[in-house]
């Protein structure tokens, strides 16, 4: 039975889609990966478990991606002077710029769309919307 929830969000996905994809078309990280420096950019530093936790993936995946982005140079890895067990993750001076720069690929384009193919009143509406949106995912900013 549709409903008009059930149109609603089947549109919402069609039309998220290709945007999604015009936004990651030029990215050179996985999302996982990026999602991985936005939780250290904005939270500080961090353990493996509280990474897979806020990224909601398992500790195997976690520590899979953290190799990857170490191996980049874009995060670091030091023990706990307290707790020799604990390993902080943290984000080196070449995973900031990388997230600018990873940030900036799709923003460009998506400026560009907003200022070429909508209106004033379009443009208000569309600000209008990103609230609503981010209730969507509970408040999380998008990326």
């Amino acid at each position: 039975m549709d409903t008009i929830e059930g149109t609603l969000a089947q549109s919402l996905r069609e039309s998220l889609r290709p945007l999604w994809r015009q936004l990651n078309a030029h990215k050179t990280l996985s999302t996982g990966k990026l999602d991985v420096l936005v939780h250290l950019a904005e939270h500080g530093r961090a353990t493996s478990a509280e990474l897979a936790t806020a990224a909601k993936i398992s500790p195997q995946a976690i520590a899979t991606a953290v190799r990857e982005i170490e191996s980049l140079g874009l995060i670091t890895r030091t023990p706990d002077d307290r707790d020799r067990r604990r390993v902080w993750i943290e984000l080196t001076d070449a995973g900031r710029q990388r997230l600018a720069h990873e940030r900036s690929i799709g923003n460009a384009w998506l400026e560009r769309a907003i200022a070429e193919q909508l209106t004033d009143d379009e443009r208000q509406l569309l600000g209008a919307a990103v609230p609503l949106l981010r209730k969507l995912t509970g408040g999380a900013a998008v990326e």
